[in-house]
């Protein structure tokens, strides 16, 4: 490729702030005179040790040692090549380039390709917003209260349904099949390329620069056999686990208020952007992981305990699963975790469209402390009108205390949780201290001065030799071996509410989790995945149930024995319930409101029960 006169390289670095580039991506703080300190974004880290000097245009990382100019850390973060680099940055400030040969030269390098196909894309689709087809995606967005204005705020098109429209259109452009298929815009077939979104509402993906990278689209059409939500594939510059919908637009809302609202879907952004709540961000198609950490604490400037995460979930079991799965994450924060739920479980969108823009901001300063959260989530499924019950559940929530890293936050949760059971706080604090050295023991270092532990005294690990045989730990047993074996074959709605409800023995209940934690069970290898991720000591179990003989004779008989052993659970949890609600119907006046709630929740656990006894 040409090379870009040394002139031009120099001139565009002189013209660019590089404090600008680097603050689109890390908070920085005045560090004193001439000098910004952020997160490293090379390393991780909990206080920040990353020194930006704009005036001399460099920056170096006190912790790893990374250093350079704004070149090469565009080239490190964006996997550029040096030319592209220098492109990007002149396109920024419209500073045209010329080259050695003379002359401005065609830009085809491969990443800025790709950038600049995505953006066509976007154009494209948003014309296409105006077109009579269109018609029912503008439909859709009135009937969810967006008019045209948050249309065009966010970048929002549509797809038309043919198989050759956006192909067409950026062919004419200059842009090959090839570069296409990179970008994520067409899918290769036997009669050619033909688009991947067809018939659909597109939101517009950005990176934090707010060049974009790829695009979510809603199915409208009722014979449209794809899924829900179809998003961009993974590509060069599209890496869904990095990926944060809305980040572009929210990230001075989150740098200024030390604040992220994480929501779950593209309308959900919207709606609490419209209400004020412009520090709302979603993922794009996978759960919210220590990637998306990563990039929001250094929007954040996570660097103390002021900032504040809140998570929006749904109140359903899907939404509880994914509350304990970003409550194991919420360590990874500085900040204060939160959990928000919708009245009656509406989300964001619903709620702003059933109930206003004030009603968005509250559900956000309604926020519950995510430990809290998670501790009744915990301890919600055993009966605490009994002793066994509330033991039950202070083995089940003790953990979570114990797991707790701000060790003045500690004592207070273990006087909430004693609270929540009814019972003495010394034996709560006892509890938590057994089950914070429980968690502690297997993964602490030798020191120097000790001797290795002698080959016959291992760590003991929980296996199925060790499990008892209570008939509530043989349930519990049968049903994840089921499930690891031939969960795949057993229908989504038959084992995911089965997998939601916290097990009563803690080696299997790390089991659950870890199996819950895998977001696809119908891919090869989800079991094994499974398995490996389950947390020390654990993992021998784990890898023993999905190898052990499953007590079966045929695979259409295990698939059956699954079924039922999944349906178990359930019964089990609404037996549990309806103790609870027995127990409470004889304190409460038969004829007031509360006793006909708890009467229609007693018949509801009555006809729910009877589904899962008939099926």
């Amino acid at each position: 490729m040409p090379r870009i006169r040394q002139s031009d390289v120099d001139e565009v670095k002189a013209r660019t702030n590089i404090a600008d580039i680097i603050g689109e991506r890390v908070a920085l703080k005045s560090a004193g005179v001439g000098s910004l300190k952020g997160l490293c974004p090379f390393h991780d880290e909990r206080s920040p040790s990353f020194n930006v000097r704009p005036q001399v245009g460099y920056y170096h990382c006190f912790g790893c040692g990374e250093s350079g100019d704004v070149y090469s850390f565009l080239r490190a973060m964006d996997h550029l090549t040096f030319t592209e680099a220098v492109e990007r940055l002149a396109a920024r400030i419209g500073f045209p380039l010329t080259y050695e040969e003379g002359g401005p030269a065609p830009d085809t390098s491969g990443r800025t390709r790709l950038y600049q196909a995505s953006t066509a894309a976007a154009e494209f689709y948003r014309a296409q917003l105006a077109s009579p087809e269109a018609d029912i995606a503008r439909r859709f967005l009135g009937e969810r209260g967006f008019d045209a204005g948050a249309a065009a705020h966010f970048g929002i098109g549509y797809a038309p349904r043919g198989w050759n429209g956006l192909r067409d259109a950026l062919r004419s452009r200059g842009f090959s099949d090839d570069e296409l298929t990179a970008a994520g815009l067409v899918s290769p077939g036997q009669r050619g390329a033909y688009d991947r979104f067809r018939g659909r509402l597109v939101w517009p993906i950005r990176d934090l620069t707010g060049q974009t990278i790829g695009f979510g689209a809603r199915r409208l059409h009722d014979d449209d056999n794809g899924p829900k939500y179809l998003n961009t594939p993974e590509t060069t510059i599209y890496k869904k686990a990095q990926v944060l919908y809305g980040l572009d637009l929210a990230k001075k809302a989150i740098s200024r208020e030390h604040r992220v609202v994480v929501v779950e879907g593209y309308t959900d952004v919207m709606a609490c952007h419209l209400a004020g709540v412009t520090s709302a961000i979603a993922t794009c198609g996978t759960a919210f992981g220590a990637d998306h950490i990563t990039v929001l604490r250094r929007v954040m400037g996570d660097d103390s305990a002021a900032g504040e995460v809140v998570f929006t979930f749904d109140p359903d079991a899907a939404g509880q699963k994914a509350a304990l799965r970003a409550f194991a994450d919420a360590k990874r924060f500085n900040a204060q975790t939160y959990v928000a739920t919708g009245p009656e479980g509406l989300d964001p969108c619903d709620l702003r469209l059933q109930r206003g823009d004030a009603a968005v901001r509250s559900l956000v300063e309604g926020k519950t402390p995510m430990v809290e959260f998670v501790i009744d989530q915990r301890i919600g499924e055993f009966d605490l009108a009994s002793v066994e019950g509330r033991v039950g559940a202070l083995r089940a929530a003790a953990p979570v205390v114990a797991q707790l890293r701000d060790r003045l936050m500690q004592p207070e949760y273990v006087r909430v949780l004693a609270r929540r059971l009814g019972m003495d706080t010394e034996d709560v604090r006892r509890e938590v201290a057994r089950a914070g050295r429980a968690e502690a023991e297997p993964r602490r270092p030798q020191r120097a001065d000790e001797a290795p532990a002698a080959p016959d005294a291992p760590i003991a690990r929980t296996t199925l030799a060790t499990l008892p045989v209570d008939p509530a730990t043989v349930l519990e047993r049968g049903a994840l071996m089921g499930v690891l074996q031939y969960g795949h074959l057993v229908e989504a709605d038959e084992v995911d509410p089965a997998i939601a409800l916290p097990m009563r023995h803690p080696a299997l209940d790390a089991v659950r989790q870890a199996i819950g934690a895998q977001p696809d069970r119908a891919r090869v290898g989800w079991a094994v995945a499974a398995a490996e991720s389950t947390r020390e000591p654990y993992r021998t179990l784990a890898v023993e149930l999905l190898t052990a003989d499953f007590p079966a004779l045929t695979e259409a008989e295990a698939i059956a024995s699954t079924r039922s052993l999944c349906r178990r659970l359930r019964t089990r949890a609404l037996d549990r319930r309806k103790a609870e609600l027995l127990g409470a119907v004889q304190r409460v006046a038969p004829d007031s409101e509360e006793g006909r709630a708890v009467r229609l929740a007693l018949r509801d656990i009555d006809l729910q029960r009877s589904a899962l006894v008939e099926e």
